[in-house]
């Protein structure tokens, strides 16, 4: 005869197949971030989540892409998640996980749903590159489906179309300095007579590569200042812009190649440009 306590862990084991625990979270989460804590979503003690043994679990992945806090039961980003590199351009990307314990042996699905983050710049996609986009649909079947699209006439974009996909192709490569956004037009056709279409605008935001360097106002700076100057007296000040937008458009200073000993007298203000007087000059 069958042990009741062996039986009742078989049947915790079964019941606990069927959890499903469900996650939500972008791409190129940092590992290490905390994703959602087993204990409370599952209804685990953590102070038992050491002795049960709990660890994560790749199903049928290569890797595992989460961690368990045996001490705290939260669930943390292990590797860092590529969506593209994963799943390419399918609507849904998802991995599955497994949770393991012990005593009583249990094992809870984890699925995981990664979210697509804005992470390509088309500014630095070079000439060839594609870009999937979604086909037309038609109730019709047969020469009465969709059977050819066109694409606006625009600089910077032909249309790519096989048996298997619509994508846009880069003709010219883009510059977001001289273009921000594009919107083209696209038709679809089908085979009838008369021939009926449907149009779709795509919208393109260019996204900034950092392909622009900071340029000084001017191209000398001069400057003169009394012997005994106060220490931090304000020299001169420089100033530089930079084309791109956001951090690439951000800029700092500092000193270039000089001696040792102009750079113990003078001191330069990352963010402001100041140059300041660091060490008092005394030509007596």
């Amino acid at each position: 005869m069958l042990d009741p306590l062996y039986m009742s862990q078989i049947f915790h084991f079964i019941i606990s197949l069927l959890n499903q625990y469900k996650l939500f979270f972008p791409e190129e989460t940092r590992p290490g971030s905390v994703i959602g804590n087993i204990a409370k979503d599952l209804g685990l003690e953590t102070s038992t989540l050491s002795a049960r043994k709990a660890r994560i679990d790749a199903d049928g992945n290569d890797k595992r892409y989460c961690d368990v806090n045996l001490r705290t039961g939260d669930l943390t980003v292990a590797e860092r998640i590529d969506r593209e590199g994963l799943c390419g351009d399918k609507a849904s990307c998802v991995l599955k996980q497994e949770l393991m314990l012990e005593n009583p042996l249990e094992l809870h699905r984890i699925t995981i749903h990664v979210q697509d983050i804005n992470d390509n710049s088309p500014e630095s996609a070079v000439k060839g590159a594609r870009f999937p986009i979604e086909e037309a649909h038609d109730a019709d079947i047969g020469k009465y489906s969709v059977q050819t699209y066109n694409l606006q006439r625009n600089d910077n974009f032909i249309l790519g179309v096989d048996t298997n996909s619509v994508e846009l192709v880069l003709n010219k490569e883009l510059d977001r300095e001289n273009l921000r956004e594009i919107s083209l037009l696209l038709t679809a056709l089908d085979g009838g007579s008369p021939q009926r279409s449907g149009t779709v605008v795509i919208h393109i935001t260019v996204l900034d590569a950092n392909d622009n360097v900071p340029v000084f106002s001017q191209a000398v700076y001069k400057a003169s200042l009394p012997e005994n100057s106060p220490l931090g007296t304000v020299v001169l000040t420089v100033s530089a812009t930079d084309a791109d937008e956001g951090l690439n458009g951000d800029v700092t200073y500092d000193f270039g190649r000089i001696s040792e000993d102009v750079k113990s007298m003078f001191s330069i203000d990352q963010k402001t440009g100041d140059l300041k007087l660091w060490f008092r000059i005394n030509l007596l």
